[in-house]
């Protein structure tokens, strides 16, 4: 009886603790892009995608069109033009391609504001091809293990492109049936949230399937970018989550994203019985 009473007590105390407050809404959202753009050293087109806030989660976001983009190094600077058929991206002369020991500086500029982010590279490293295994029930591969997520070493971001659509009885259906992009990070930091995050579904396919395998190399600011946005989303909803927040960019002026720019170094694996 007199634990009960103990915990009759503790409960009003708790009760007696709660203030009740009211928290102004936000009067919309800011008139400010969310930068996505990441350089690297592979000569070709490269976009700076821009978009416009948005209020709820998996809300499709609007391009950030008609904006001046520029982006700079020591002794050269490129006005990039926005793609007409694919609205906020602005795109790169084809010929592009960011080099080591180069230090980067994109410029936005959209009705009288401007914003600015700076971006140097970090070396490439070369690495070991991932594993993959058979799945006896559904008789398909999935990919068992890409890098470590925790290293001591340099931080990277890993990129899987998976394409199976010229295996026999798979030729001909749609795209979205026969490819797909996996994304794998090595932070220098260990979470709880994620270690118990929730679990990730799998993605099998094939064999015949063919697989590029790419390694982006990040500076310890580009990772931590990264680690806030993994917070928010792939380690969230498990038995640790964190309050919501946006992740701290790179960005002026109160652009959201980030602006980085990536060693690549990449190889090919063809998935085998």
């Amino acid at each position: 009886m007199r634990k009960w009473w103990m915990v009759t007590g503790f409960l009003l105390l708790l009760g007696g603790c709660v203030k009740e407050t009211t928290w102004p809404p936000q009067q919309g959202l800011p008139d400010v892009p969310v930068v996505d753009a990441i350089l690297t050293n592979e000569a070709g087109v490269q976009r700076i995608t821009l978009s416009r806030p948005v209020a709820e989660v998996n809300q499709l976001p609007q391009p950030f069109t008609g904006a001046a983009v520029m982006i700079s190094h020591d002794d050269s600077a490129w006005q990039l033009n926005e793609d007409t058929l694919r609205h906020g991206n602005y795109c790169t002369p084809a010929w592009f391609a960011a080099r080591l020991g180069k230090n980067y500086t994109l410029l936005i500029s959209s009705g009288g504001k401007v914003w600015t982010a700076k971006a140097v590279m970090e070396q490439g490293q070369e690495f070991n091809e991932l594993h993959y295994k058979y799945n006896d029930d559904k008789g398909l591969y999935y990919v068992d293990w890409v890098a470590n997520a925790f290293s001591t070493g340099p931080a990277a971001m890993w990129e899987l492109l998976i394409d199976w659509s010229a295996v026999p009885g798979y030729d001909g259906r749609d795209s979205t049936d026969t490819h797909a992009r996996l994304l794998f990070y090595t932070l220098p930091t260990l979470d709880v949230s994620e270690v118990f995050a929730p679990m990730m579904e799998s993605v099998y396919f094939p064999a015949g399937a063919w697989i590029e395998e790419r390694r982006y190399s990040l500076t310890p600011q580009h990772a931590e970018y990264i680690r806030e946005v993994l917070l928010e989303t792939r380690w969230t909803g498990g038995l640790f989550p964190v309050a919501s927040s946006n992740a701290t960019g790179n960005v002026s002026g109160g652009a959201l994203g980030y602006f980085g720019a990536c060693w690549v170094n990449k190889l090919s694996v063809v998935v085998t019985p």
